[in-house]
């Protein structure tokens, strides 16, 4: 039932938003140089790898950058990208990851490698049982993640001692309690969080 509900929420989600989708690229050309779309490997289902995508905003020119967290006014960050981001729309062409099986429209949200190997044995039997998702519970409490770590001395070290186990509470949470009912509850209040900015 939820891959039913995901495949037929994505499908129409891309149907409708495919003229924003255009638009954004146009903006995103025009601001800076690079592709559209950022590609990145991240953990889902089962430990499988598979590459999530955003639409870019950061300048291509810092793509080497070891660090895989957004810190508070980034400078890699680009005009069109602060509003992206602003909104969470830089997000939204994760619905074709979901078409195609890779996530969720709702579910713990993938991380990266590095950080995956900081989950114990238990979390990751636990959270990776399921297909990562859009948004969850920890997306939304952490809206403000960047600008909690830009107060860090140290925002990876921060990240993986004071944020990644509080997010792994609420990933656990909703692969014990997942249920139609919340993933509707879930993408009512990430749209709330949105509006309200």
């Amino acid at each position: 039932m939820k891959r039913l509900t995901d495949l037929i929420l994505s499908t129409i989600g891309i149907i409708i938003l495919s003229p924003l989708f255009i638009i954004i690229a146009i903006l995103i050309k025009l601001d800076s140089n690079g592709p559209v779309f950022f590609m990145q490997e991240r953990i889902g289902r089962n430990g499988k790898k598979f590459r999530i995508c955003k639409f870019r905003s950061m300048a291509v020119v810092q793509a080497s950058d070891s660090l895989k967290i957004t810190v508070g006014a980034d400078r890699r960050i680009t005009q069109t990208g602060h509003f992206l981001r602003k909104y969470k729309i830089d997000e939204l062409p994760q619905l074709f990851n979901v078409l195609a099986g890779d996530m969720s429209i709702v579910g713990p949200r993938p991380e990266v490698e590095e950080y995956v190997n900081h989950y114990s044995q238990y979390n990751k039997n636990k959270v990776l049982s399921v297909r990562p998702g859009i948004t969850d519970l920890a997306s939304i409490r952490f809206r403000n993640e960047s600008d909690i770590l830009a107060l860090e001395a140290n925002p990876n070290e921060a990240y993986i001692t004071k944020i990644l186990p509080r997010k792994l509470r609420y990933y656990r949470f909703y692969v014990q309690k997942q249920s139609l009912c919340l993933d509707m509850k879930i993408i009512w209040m990430t749209i709330m969080a949105v509006v309200r900015g």
